[in-house]
């Protein structure tokens, strides 16, 4: 764990959660009123001042609320996360979707991303090692904020036509685990420090590959990783009947 205090810790992840659910900085008084911290406003607004200057939370010029750094977002994933199970029926319904494409890798990854794109509401991207990339969702991304910005919305564009550039991010990946989180800066490109991609890996008889979702560093983690998780394990799973 963190060299964060108890307290320290269970204001950060409600900030988190907050944030996620409100897409909005987060003030003391909105903790003090939805969390049960046993502390007061007080204390809140002091330890937040701490968070901030350990550099675990920023402070839009806009607004006097506190929003997560990819510091926290990292901390968030690696302690503190309580993943959610995806649905049965949505599970029934993928492999369904996904049956009927098994015998031809790129159908079957075309379908895949798509469904992903649909549970997440992010964009979704598949590439092999072959160079063939696919995408489903694109339009997903004018709905968040942090890709109004032209130059940050072509930066992540620009990724789809360049299956060179999403494999370098996928091989920044240090931890090693069945899906890896790429956030912000971490991805090597200044443009996507707003962004985050949440992937796994598959081979299928010698073709090797990604499956991912690209989105705002302030996604949904907790339900964007089991479906992503799932989905490739199913795309492996279909492709390895073959």
């Amino acid at each position: 764990m963190s060299d964060l205090s108890d307290r320290q810790i269970k204001l950060l992840s409600a900030i988190i959660n907050e944030y996620l659910f409100s897409q909005e900085p987060v003030g003391s008084t909105t903790i003090v009123k939805k969390y049960s911290l046993d502390c007061s406003a007080a204390t809140v607004r002091n330890e937040m001042s701490d968070l901030l200057k350990m550099g675990f939370l920023e402070m839009p010029h806009t607004s006097s609320g506190r929003v997560p750094t990819p510091v926290a977002y990292r901390l968030f994933i690696t302690e503190l996360i309580h993943e959610e199970d995806l649905p049965v029926l949505q599970e029934v319904a993928i492999k369904q979707r996904l049956w009927s494409s098994r015998f031809q890798l790129e159908k079957l990854l075309k379908q895949a991303v798509s469904a992903l794109s649909e549970i997440t509401k992010e964009m979704a991207v598949a590439i092999d090692n072959e160079g063939f990339v696919i995408s489903a969702g694109v339009v997903n991304v004018l709905d968040a904020p942090e890709f109004w910005d032209i130059s940050v919305a072509k930066s992540i564009l620009h990724l789809l036509d360049r299956h060179e550039l999403l494999q370098e991010i996928f091989d920044k990946a240090q931890d090693n685990r069945d899906v890896n989180v790429i956030i912000g800066n971490e991805t090597g490109q200044e443009s996507l420090s707003s962004c985050a991609v949440v992937f796994s890996g598959f081979e299928i008889k010698g073709r090797t590959g990604e499956v991912a979702v690209i989105g705002p560093s302030r996604m949904n983690y907790a339900s964007v990783i089991p479906a992503v998780r799932y989905t490739r394990n199913l795309v492996q799973e279909l492709g390895e009947a073959w």
